[in-house]
């Protein structure tokens, strides 16, 4: 676990405080100071350090369903069920995860003596606490979510006297992420002032209790907190699905939480999103790089429906490529995706053939299921991307209003679904019984969340290996049989092993049975 609280700059152009090194003894005795703190818990959420932050690991887990995959070695050991204690993106996501909860233990911790003491500006005061809690509970629901029984400790880390226990781990930070979301929903405003997007609303701490209630199967809850969203925040879906992903849609509409990106605020402030979705032959000078990471699998771009209206915001259907050379006109040819053309799970094995006639469209397909969601075409370098990393959308509140009411028996079962289903514009559902809901909605939420690295999480949480309800390992079968994939289903796919340098470093942390 991190056992430090050092002060970072969040990666984010809205919150624009640059707070010099300070030491511990003589810091954190202003209100003002501890915005400066909650600042820092921030930062995983976006850019992080040297690369690697809580997004960017989370690409390499979804690969473990096989909708989403990658030729390189993290991507591939997922998919390929080829997951051990020492992969070094759930050492990572471990280490970026409990940094930050330790900090918001520490700023809490703080937070309550300067309260007590009566120092200035309470009322900001109170705010960055909150927003602490909420921060610890965004981390802490995004490892149970993975790991399940995880060390718990609300408490700062400094010695290893304090190394906390993950008996219960689940329990008890379920127990937590909801007092924690309850103050936070009570204390955070509902919106801010433009010098300040990108912090926690209440919304945004409601929206994560609406989907820690359903991982608790705390269904009444859930169904409540959604409908008070619902009537009292404010949110539409937007007409347009791409605009949850645009840069002029940024911190409004349907987008209730996302981390600030913003290459163009400092050259510490980009994300390698991007990087790691761009087509392989997409030209450099508009944004490619010449090599890919991640892509959608052709099979489940034929899941959508063809007049699917999100089709346009999470795939690309065409773009330049340099793979066969220019065309008469000096250009780089258009090429478009199909699903009547080659496609394997290799680097190359979706791409334009290298033979393709660039100036005969009827050669220049693909079959490759790029996602827009994370990419710009168009930037001059993969490092000038400025999207924002979304987390929580109003449709997540949506669907999760439908589940719990669907599992509680009570309220409108087919609202949340049906307005998602309406954006998208297909048929409106009717007369299902509980069973056949449940399989609709969860459906729902693998093609509104793709690669936004929710399906994992989420097939997993509805899922009982080996049981009747069992949607991950569906999935997961199905990309075994539809690819011919060297791997079997196993109990290991539904939980991700605690790191070897936990294990290891912490004698009271136990490894999964499974692992």
């Amino acid at each position: 676990m991190g056992c430090f609280f050092a002060l970072m700059l969040m990666a984010c152009e809205e919150l624009e405080e640059n707070p010099d090194f300070i030491t511990r003894d003589n810091f954190f005795s202003t209100a003002e100071q501890m915005e400066l703190g909650v600042n820092a818990i921030y930062d995983g959420i976006g850019r992080g350090r040297d690369g690697w932050n809580h997004f960017y690991n989370r690409f390499v887990f979804e690969c473990r369903v096989g909708y989403q995959v990658g030729w390189e070695k993290g991507p591939s050991d997922f998919q390929n069920g080829s997951v051990t204690s020492t992969d070094v993106y759930i050492a990572t996501y471990w280490r970026i995860s409990y940094e930050n909860i330790n900090r918001a233990n520490a700023l809490i911790e703080k937070a309550d003596e300067l309260q007590e003491a009566g120092i200035p500006n309470q009322g900001l005061l109170e705010r960055v606490k909150a927003e602490a809690m909420f921060l610890r509970a965004f981390y802490y629901f995004n490892l149970i979510r993975y790991f399940d029984d995880v060390p718990y400790t609300d408490r700062m880390t400094v010695n290893d006297e304090d190394l906390p226990s993950n008996q219960d781990g689940k329990r008890n930070v379920l127990d937590l992420i909801e007092r924690d979301l309850t103050f936070a929903a009570d204390v955070l405003p509902g919106i801010y002032s433009a010098d300040n997007l990108g912090r926690a609303t209440k919304w945004a701490a409601m929206a994560l209790q609406v989907k820690a209630y359903l991982l608790d199967e705390k269904w009444v809850d859930a169904k409540n907190t959604a409908e008070t969203i619902m009537e009292e925040g404010g949110f539409t879906l937007f007409e347009d699905f791409a605009h949850n992903f645009d840069v002029a849609h940024e911190n409004s509409g349907e987008r209730i939480f996302e981390a600030q990106v913003s290459a163009s605020a400092g050259i510490s402030e980009n994300h390698n999103h991007h990087s790691h979705f761009v087509p392989a032959d997409l030209p450099n000078s508009i944004g490619g790089q010449g090599w890919h990471w991640l892509n959608g699998t052709q099979a489940f771009r034929m899941k959508y429906d063809p007049d699917d209206k999100r089709i346009p915001g999470t795939f690309i259907s065409e773009y330049p490529s340099n793979r066969v050379g220019m065309n008469d006109e000096g250009e780089y040819p258009i090429v478009k995706w199909s699903g009547n053309t080659s496609y394997n799970l290799s680097r190359f094995g979706g791409l334009v053939s290298a033979g393709a006639d660039p100036n005969d469209p009827e050669t220049l397909v693909y079959s490759n299921a790029w996602t827009s969601k994370w990419v710009q075409i168009g930037i001059a370098n993969p490092s000038l991307t400025e999207k924002n990393i979304v987390y929580l959308r109003y449709a997540d509140v949506l669907l999760g209003h439908s589940e719990a009411a669907n599992e509680s028996g009570t309220g409108d079962p087919y609202f949340g679904i049906n307005e998602v289903r309406n954006r998208a514009g297909l048929p409106l559902l009717s007369n299902l019984d509980q069973s056949q809901l449940r399989d609709a909605i969860v459906e729902e939420r693998v093609l509104e969340f793709a690669f936004e690295q929710e399906t994992y999480a989420e097939l997993k949480r509805k899922s009982t290996y080996g049981g009747e309800q069992d949607y991950l390992g569906d999935y997961i079968q199905e990309f075994i049989d539809t690819y011919d994939v060297d791997r079997q289903l196993s109990p290991e796919d539904y939980v991700l092993p605690i790191p070897l340098n936990e294990i290891l470093g912490n004698p009271n942390v136990e490894q999964h049975l499974d692992y």
